[in-house]
């Protein structure tokens, strides 16, 4: 097969059957962080003052994110008990990530406001993204995509186990 062989659209499909329900589903009304909290969608853990959430849209395998359960959206807000409990909750997360996958490394942030990338900018969150050496290959360059090695819901059971 050559590359005149592969047409564009061919190089930008990936299948990922796990997606559609969300994609074809219905949108929730408000906050999606507040919405899952309240029917326990894809909570890991929930804590006295925060929680960590599967990303819906992970960056790579095991994305967690930590956030207050207060709907709050600013990191000045947060009670130093609730930040405490999301520096606690981001140490457990990459403990459990660690029985359970085994990354070499971890990239752990805030996106603070829409101009900062925020998906969520109204409910403040912490991302925490597993990284393996070489976890960047060819198809987010030729492909235009990013390949998740495991169902969303297989990985929330892990986690959940391992915390």
């Amino acid at each position: 097969m050559t590359d005149e062989d592969v047409s564009p659209q061919a190089t930008q499909a990936l299948w990922a059957p796990w997606r559609m329900e969300y994609l074809k589903g219905p949108r929730p009304q408000g906050c999606p962080l507040c919405q899952a909290l309240a029917d326990d969608r894809l909570i890991v853990h929930r804590g006295h003052n925060a929680f960590v959430i599967m990303n819906l849209f992970p960056y790579s395998n095991g994305h967690v994110m930590v956030a207050p359960i207060e709907h709050l959206s600013r990191l000045d807000d947060l009670t130093d008990e609730t930040a405490a409990e999301i520096m606690v909750l981001t140490k457990r997360s990459m403990a459990a990530l660690r029985r359970t996958d085994g990354p070499e490394g971890f990239n752990v942030g805030y996106n603070l406001g829409k101009a900062a990338g925020a998906g969520i900018d109204d409910h403040i969150h912490q991302h925490v993204v597993p990284r393996w050496l070489g976890d960047t290959n060819f198809m987010p360059v030729l492909g235009g995509a990013k390949v998740i090695g495991e169902a969303i819901d297989q990985t929330l059971a892990k986690l959940k186990e391992a915390f």
